[in-house]
């Protein structure tokens, strides 16, 4: 009887879909951009009609979670990504800077190997499989292996209408053989471009250690802030709605509210309205047991399910619609195990004197493994919204709406993507929501720019400087004086220098020689953009050189 083992054939599967993969990717390469865009429409619209079907069997699998937040994080990717990403342009020239003559060109990476978490699997499936095709490179999925089916399915719903859409078939793939070391593989596999790894903090470090260039995202313990000047209501609204949303499964859901002490007592009375419960004492210490680990980590038993389900694993009885359990704590870390990321719809709360000593308070519940990702602050004081934007060590702060989503940009104009870099803070390469830009690489032809007659643009803000020989003869005059005027009779002017004959001419150019009434010499091989020929008609501006 034959033995299989599972690791040899995720890794050979691995090594055997990049390498598929790398081919269609070449193929790729070639689309138009229209090209492009035909078949991101064609799986953009595959996966908003199955958008509910992928949910349930996301939830069933799973087990996080719940249908109707998973439709909706599967329409987030199918809609709001796709209608932001859609205008984008990823193929051929991107931008042309007259003045500078630098032109910048797309280039794809390649392969993307796309690990999949099952917290978020099959919207996380949609995101990355449409980022990646839109950026003109081929995609392998390496789902979590306690969602491989739904993930699978994703592909698949998406993968038919590309084909027929043009899309090569390898270039978008899943692995069905999944393994940890079948993932390390696809990872650092010679044929893979570039990594978009989703997932806990061992598989990010082994991304970034594999060799290859990586988007990984760090991990989320957010802070919402509520400031005395806040809209009270409106603020737990939204602290609520986003802890509950999907039950806690989104990185960037709220994970603590610190709350002024001025408005201390509306807080809870809002929290308790919109359905939150308060534990005791001997309530938190049941709960942290089931919630977290020894090892100080989100207990997979209890992570994306709903409050009750968490309270009765914990002995406690609470209301049946109860949203979110929440628990009063007086500090950040190992004594306080509520105060770390949980994934699940509970919530530490912190009462501060005011917003010096609630920053104080974010900044710990940050360092305590949130740093980089995401702090929700509600306030009406601009000055105290601008004051934390400065100085937390995140890179989204969410300002009077949820964090969960509005991290993600679905509530806020941030750029919409499910997954949030989180920067040198937290070991990230980037701290950008990611996109389509992301994926490729950007090739930059320079034309020489001539050294008379053009000078070159400033680096940064402010004036040009003055050209060397100005400054030279401003500071003689300075400090010699002026010359005396020469004996005799003045000495016949020397006639202008030409200027040098330039090889590119812009619009801008020509409508500075009209405004200045002189031409311009042009050499017989010159760049002329049509905006620059348009502006010249009739003007007898451009002078070929030897004509």
């Amino acid at each position: 009887m034959a033995i299989e083992d599972k690791d040899l054939l995720s890794i050979q599967q691995a090594r055997s879909f990049a390498a598929r993969a790398r081919e269609a990717a070449r193929a790729l390469k070639e689309f138009t951009q229209e090209q492009v865009d035909r078949v991101v429409d064609a799986m953009a619209e595959a996966a908003r009609a199955e958008a509910e079907r992928l949910a349930r069997l996301a939830h069933e699998e799973t087990g996080f979670g719940n249908t109707k937040d998973k439709t909706a994080k599967n329409l987030f990717s199918a809609v709001d990504v796709y209608n932001y990403i859609r205008p984008l342009r990823t193929v051929g020239v991107l931008r042309e800077n007259p003045d500078t003559r630098v032109v910048e060109i797309a280039e794809p990476m390649g392969v993307v190997a796309a690990v999949v978490p099952s917290t978020n699997p099959t919207s996380t499936a949609i995101f990355k499989a449409l980022i990646s095709i839109k950026a003109r490179n081929a995609c392998v999925m390496s789902p979590h292996p306690s969602a491989r089916s739904c993930i699978l399915e994703s592909v698949k719903v998406m993968h038919g209408p590309a084909m027929r859409a043009g899309l090569p078939a390898d270039a978008l793939l899943c692995l069905s053989e999944v393994t940890l070391e079948g993932t390390q593989e696809l990872m650092k596999c010679r044929d893979t471009g570039v990594i978009l790894a989703t997932g806990g903090i061992g598989l990010v470090r082994a991304a970034y250690s594999s060799g290859k260039p990586a988007y990984g995202v760090g991990p989320g313990n957010v802070p919402a802030y509520v400031e005395k000047t806040a809209d009270v209501p409106k603020a737990v609204k939204h602290i609520i709605d986003g802890k509950t949303f999907d039950y806690g499964t989104l990185c960037s859901s709220e994970q603590s509210i610190v709350c002024d002490e001025a408005v201390k007592d509306q807080v809870i009375a809002e929290v308790k309205r919109n359905g939150g419960y308060f534990l005791s004492e001997p309530e938190i210490a049941a709960v942290s047991r089931v919630v977290v680990t020894p090892q100080r980590l989100a207990n997979p038993e209890i992570v994306g399910k709903p409050a009750p389900f968490i309270a009765e694993k914990a002995g406690i009885k609470v209301p049946p619609e109860t949203r979110a359990l929440v628990a009063p704590l007086a500090g950040v870390g190992r004594d306080f195990p509520l105060s770390i990321e949980k994934l699940s719809p509970v919530l530490a709360f912190y009462v501060v004197k005011d917003w010096h000593e609630g920053c104080e308070r974010c900044l710990q519940l940050l360092r305590y493994g949130g740093t980089g990702h995401t702090l929700g602050i509600h306030s009406r004081d601009d000055a105290v919204i601008r004051e934390f934007a400065l100085k937390k060590p995140v890179y989204r702060i969410i300002a009077n709406s949820q964090t969960s989503m509005g991290a993600t940009g679905y509530t806020t104009g941030l750029a919409p993507s499910m997954s949030l870099g989180c920067g040198a803070y937290a070991g990230n390469i980037t701290s950008d929501n990611i996109t389509p830009l992301h994926l490729i690489n950007i090739k930059r032809l320079a034309y020489e720019l001539p050294r008379e007659g053009r000078s070159r643009p400033a680096a940064g803000p402010g004036p040009a400087r003055p050209a060397l020989r100005d400054q030279v003869a401003s500071f003689l005059d300075e400090r010699l004086g002026s010359p005396a005027p020469a004996a005799g009779p003045p000495a016949p002017a020397s006639p202008p220098p030409r200027a040098p004959a330039v090889d590119f001419v812009s619009e801008d150019d020509v409508r500075r020689a009209l405004r200045e009434g002189r031409t311009i010499l042009v050499s017989p091989r010159a760049i002329i953009t049509p905006s620059a020929r348009d502006a010249a008609a009739g003007g007898n501006v451009l002078v070929i050189e030897g004509s």
